[in-house]
C-alpha cells in the first residue's frame, strides 16, 4: 500500500505535536515517537506510574483519521487525531485493560486485544468521597460492608484509592465489594492494600480484579511497591510475593 504521507513527515509531525505538554490530556507525557518494524511507536509516562509506557498504530495508507476513520486533508490532522485517540484510550483505562508485552525500557500496551477487567455481570468505580468522612461510603455501610478502614484513611490524609463493585444492571446495584489503599511512608513511594472484600456468593475473581485496579491506581499515584498482609490467593497471581518480615509484597513496574 502506497503511504498517504511520508513516513519522515507522520514521525516529525506526530512526534512535534505528542511531546509538547498538555497536548493529550493530563497526567499523559510523550518520551518518543519512532518508526518500528513498520508501524508508529508511541512511547510516554502516564501520571506517576513508574512504568514507561508505548502502543503501536499502523502508519497511515489513506488520509483518514485513526480516531473517527473520517477524512483528514493533512498529516498534522492526523496526528491531532492520534492526540485524541490517545486520550479517549488514556481516560477509559487503557494502562489497565490494554494487554502488556514487557519490552527492554517500556511495557507496550495492545488497544486491540483488551483483557477483562472484572468478571462479567459486575462493574468497578471509584467511591466518590463527600465532605464528611464519618459519612463517607455510607451506602456500602448500608450494604452490611466495614467501611471503618478507608473512613480512618480519609481522615489521616492517607488513603490511595477506595474502589467499590456493584451489580451492572439498571440500578447500579447490589454494592458487592469494595478495596481500598493507603500510603505506608511519608514520601509516598509505598501502598499498602488495606481492603480486598466482596460479599458472600459473590465470585472471587471480582476480589482479586478489586486488589488488581488498587495496586494500578497505587501505581498511577507513584507507588514502587504495594504491600499487604490480607490473606487472598488472588494476590499471588497479580504477582504478590512473601516479604521480609511477613506479609506480602509488589512491586508496581511492569505490573501485569
Amino acid at each position: 500500500m502506497t503511504a498517504a504521507w511520508p513516513r519522515t513527515e507522520v514521525v516529525e509531525t506526530v512526534k512535534r505535536l505528542l511531546l509538547r505538554p498538555g497536548v493529550v490530556t493530563e497526567g499523559f507525557t510523550g518520551v518518543g515517537v519512532v518508526a518500528e518494524a513498520g508501524r508508529l511507536l508511541v512511547v510516554f509516562r502516564w501520571r506517576r506510574d513508574p512504568n514507561t509506557y508505548a502502543i503501536e498504530l499502523d502508519f497511515p495508507t489513506a488520509p483518514e483519521s485513526p480516531w473517527t476513520g473520517l477524512t483528514v486533508d493533512s498529516a498534522e490532522e492526523w496526528a491531532a487525531d492520534v492526540a485524541s485517540l490517545l486520550m479517549e484510550e488514556l481516560l477509559t483505562g487503557l494502562v489497565v485493560r490494554g494487554r502488556r508485552t514487557v519490552r527492554e525500557g517500556h511495557v507496550l500496551l495492545d488497544r486491540r486485544a483488551p483483557e477483562a477487567v472484572w468478571p462479567a455481570g459486575y462493574h468497578v468505580g471509584e467511591v466518590h468521597l463527600g465532605d464528611d468522612p464519618l459519612d463517607a461510603g455510607f451506602w456500602l455501610a448500608d450494604a452490611g460492608m466495614d467501611v471503618s478502614v478507608p473512613r480512618r484513611l480519609i481522615a489521616g490524609a492517607r488513603l490511595v484509592c477506595w474502589l467499590q463493585a456493584y451489580v451492572d444492571n439498571d440500578r447500579g446495584e447490589p454494592y458487592v465489594g469494595h478495596a481500598a489503599a493507603s500510603w505506608e511512608d511519608d514520601g509516598r513511594t509505598t501502598a499498602r492494600l488495606d481492603v480486598a472484600y466482596v460479599r458472600p456468593g459473590v465470585p472471587p475473581e471480582l476480589r482479586t480484579a478489586l486488589a488488581r485496579l488498587a495496586v494500578h491506581e497505587a501505581a498511577a499515584a507513584g507507588a514502587v511497591s504495594v504491600v499487604t498482609t490480607l490473606d487472598d490467593p488472588g494476590l499471588r497471581g497479580l504477582g504478590f510475593r512473601p516479604a521480609d518480615g511477613g506479609g506480602l509484597v509488589l512491586g508496581t513496574r511492569s505490573v501485569a
